[in-house]
């Protein structure tokens, strides 16, 4: 069986700790069973999933302090899962989604090494059939408008899953598409706010991006 390298580090959001299992950087790869090429991930796509990226540790810092209580979180292509480890460290309702198949053995050694409950998880795609999700307050997700085709599943999906009153909070890096993403989620009603937001990534550049907001 092909092998990964993986890495282990500690981010900081205030004065939690968050233990992180990654992997050790983008050439990895391991499908020997095929898997994710029946998926259509190839292999220079297939480790992207499992690398944390700033628009990860942005939505991350900001539910290190949202207010959840009495809300049902879904985190929406959550890749390493980032803002979804913090959530539930912090004892939020949080269900995680994502389309690689690599991505619940992370999320689950991830949260076993914060030592807290498994966080659910669905492994879906946007263009999916109607999953049994159910409905949700807060979607959330970060850097998920890589292709211009995007923009359709996207909406679809998060407005599949949004309960009558929902916030949607979504980063993105800047990769061109989010003003027809803004466009379409506004045909389905939402209103929509975004800030641009220039913060510090932890041992890393600056973070020149857009804090994208949907509301109904």
């Amino acid at each position: 069986m092909t092998q990964f390298r993986v890495r282990y580090q500690t981010l900081e959001f205030g004065t939690t700790d968050i233990h992180i299992r990654s992997l050790r950087d983008n050439q990895e790869f391991s499908d020997d069973d095929g898997t994710a090429a029946d998926l259509g991930i190839s292999s220079a796509n297939w480790p992207l999933f499992g690398i944390i990226w700033p628009s990860g540790e942005v939505l991350a810092d900001l539910m290190a302090a949202f207010d959840f209580k009495g809300k049902r979180i879904l985190e929406v292509g959550c890749g390493i899962a980032l803002a979804s480890l913090i959530l539930n460290h912090r004892r939020a309702d949080i269900t995680a989604t994502d389309y690689h198949p690599g991505v619940e053995d992370f999320l689950n050694k991830n949260t076993q090494l914060n030592k807290d409950q498994l966080i659910p998880f669905v492994r879906t795609g946007w263009s999916d059939a109607i999953s049994d999700l159910g409905l949700f307050d807060v979607i959330i997700g970060s850097d998920l408008l890589y292709e211009s085709e995007h923009v359709e599943l996207l909406a679809g999906f998060i407005h599949q899953h949004a309960a009558p009153e929902c916030e949607v909070i979504l980063i993105d890096p800047g990769r061109g598409h989010h003003a027809k993403f803004s466009k379409k989620m506004v045909s389905l009603g939402y209103s929509h706010s975004q800030t641009k937001t220039q913060v510090h990534i932890q041992g890393r550049q600056s973070f020149n991006g857009q804090i994208l907001r949907y509301q109904r």
